[in-house]
């Protein structure tokens, strides 16, 4: 298993049954206990029985327990290091709260960061590079993601599209063809209507690619690639908001390596963008 064990479940936590997740929360908790135990003690810890625990094993994507006791054994000094994200306190001072945030969006990043693998970002910037036109689509707080990534890419040599109404994103959706590239951003995967736009440009053959938090979310299962973003919830801000950190940059590194695959023609479509948006600035009286 190539991602650490932590983020792996904490990327399938929300899928989990309340079992499965008192047996997560276990495993977070006390990392260190569970790679030196054997399989019985953990289940008479948790009051389950032995094939509950295992069968979680399973769903981890291992082979067994013994397969999942030893990977914990190779990530015990990172898992030992683990500490739940300390939360904002009402004495807390301006600045201090202020580091909180900070704090968990870098925890935010380096989690993130962990999950990437360089065959999804090769495969996911080869089908923007080939595709005709990439459209960016997200509903609610992702669509203030989708619009940002419609802004960077228009600096691109791909044609991108973007609308921000739902309805008109579904029309775009069902105009999509086998040469599209379709972007979709939900930090459940589980917004029905991101589900619907989905399954159109899927149902059209577009190449899709799903920015989530959510690993097993109806919405990563229609993905040709899927990027997973993790986020520690702090009080006042939900994980979704903090997701918004990864997100951006799972696509910041999209597109810049998109950029330096295309080297030539990028530098030519920035030099244009530049040389209008420069014009505009010397036009101005204020």
């Amino acid at each position: 298993m190539s991602s650490p064990i932590h983020l792996q479940i904490k990327s399938l936590y929300k899928d989990f049954s309340p079992k499965e997740q008192a047996i997560a929360d276990y495993i977070l908790e006390n990392p260190s206990k569970v790679s030196h135990s054997s399989i019985s003690d953990l289940a008479a810890e948790l009051g389950i029985a032995d094939s509950t625990f295992f069968q979680f094993t399973k769903t981890l994507g291992f082979n067994g327990f013994k397969d999942f006791k030893m990977a914990m054994l190779k990530q015990e000094n990172d898992l030992s290091a683990i500490t739940i994200h300390e939360n904002v306190q009402k004495d807390d001072s301006e600045l201090v709260m202020a580091q909180k945030v900070f704090d968990s969006n870098m925890t935010t990043l380096t989690d993130t960061k962990k999950l990437l693998k360089e065959a999804d970002l090769n495969k996911a910037v080869r089908m923007i590079s080939e595709s005709r036109r990439l459209y960016f689509f997200g509903v609610g707080g992702s669509e203030i993601v989708a619009t940002d990534a419609y802004h960077k890419f228009l600096r691109s040599p791909i044609p991108v599209g973007h609308s921000t109404d739902y309805h008109l994103q579904l029309m775009e959706a069902s105009l999509l063809t086998e040469e599209d590239c379709a972007m979709f951003i939900s930090h459940s995967g589980k917004s029905k209507e991101t589900i619907h736009i989905a399954e159109a440009a899927k149902k059209n053959g577009a190449k899709v690619i799903v920015v989530t938090s959510q690993a097993n979310s109806p919405l990563a299962k229609l993905g040709d690639v899927v990027f997973i973003s993790l986020s520690e919830e702090i009080e006042f801000r939900s994980e979704a908001l903090a997701s918004r950190i990864a997100q951006l940059s799972i696509i910041d590194s999209l597109y810049v390596i998109l950029m330096f695959h295309n080297r030539n023609n990028a530098q030519n479509t920035i030099s244009k963008v530049r040389e209008v948006i420069q014009s505009l600035k010397e036009n101005r009286t204020d």
